[in-house]
């Protein structure tokens, strides 16, 4: 046990007013005024669409759910309450057709391999909606799977900007309540909904409120793994964590690009100044 539990209370307020203008303030730069979020029926897609809603008017925001045929029917009735509460458009794309056709190409396909092909899936669908609605895609991932890498590259980490990737899973719900999701979906266990009985904290080995506490040492205090122990962690659980943070960082980079001129995009040329500047 911690010799100190961290405190990771937000502000919530303030945080909200922060998202709400970033939102505003990314689109618009972009040339945009209206958003797409892909809505699960969980607790992170719901805060992005609430702070979207409240950011843009709920009339430029489209929620898509996506249900495969194995997907709970309580994760559309939880998206169905956030399209009722927010006042969003919404549309439903079943990508059962799509994604078949591959699982049936490959029939050893194991667990993992199915859910990235469903994440991308959706994807597909977001970006093609994105442009039929004449929208950004919002991203939906937190801080705390951001930095495990718990997401799949080009599938639900794919998005034109994310307004709670900055948040810990523990935030992410004091914000939720704060700015009203219901708390049928603040409370239920994190899932992907991507097979049957999946959930977050199963696959992962470990409770989001554990690993916050954690993260939060290691990255925004910059402990070295030898204080994480002394702070009372398991140094089994510090090695694990660090080693899946470590391991995952090309997730959250943009591919490098070899550079061979003097201006190579991403390096040296990073953006585009205005006439006569």
């Amino acid at each position: 046990m911690l010799h100190r539990p961290i405190d990771l209370t937000i502000n919530t307020d303030l945080a909200r007013g922060v998202l709400t203008r970033f939102i505003r303030s990314e689109i618009g730069r972009a040339g945009f005024s209206r958003a797409v979020i892909g809505l699960s029926g969980g607790i992170d897609s719901a805060l992005s669409c609430f702070l979207t809603a409240e950011a843009l008017g709920p009339e430029n925001v489209l929620a898509v759910r996506m249900p495969y045929r194995t997907s709970s029917p309580d994760s559309l009735e939880h998206a169905q309450q956030v399209i009722e509460k927010t006042g969003v458009q919404s549309v439903t794309i079943p990508i059962t057709e799509m994604v078949e056709p591959l699982f049936a190409r490959f029939p050893e396909m194991s667990a993992t391999r199915c859910g990235n092909v469903m994440a991308r899936a959706r994807m597909i669908v977001l970006y093609d909606q994105s442009e039929a609605f004449g929208g950004l895609v919002v991203g939906t991932g937190n801080k705390t799977e951001i930095l495990l890498g718990y997401s799949t590259l080009y599938g639900d980490s794919a998005c034109a900007l994310n307004p709670i990737g900055d948040l810990y899973k523990t935030q992410v719900r004091q914000l939720a309540a704060a700015v009203g999701v219901p708390q049928e979906i603040i409370a239920k266990p994190p899932s992907a909904d991507l097979w049957v009985g999946q959930t977050d904290e199963g696959e992962l080995g470990f409770t989001y409120a554990e690993v916050d506490q954690l993260l939060y040492l290691l990255v925004d205090e910059r402990f070295s793994l030898h204080d994480c122990v002394l702070a009372g962690f398991q140094a089994e659980f510090v090695q694990a964590v660090w080693e899946r943070v470590r391991r995952n960082q090309f997730k959250r980079m943009l591919p490098p690009i070899a550079k061979l001129s003097n201006r190579t995009v991403g390096y040296d040329f990073l953006y585009l100044r205005d006439w006569g500047t």
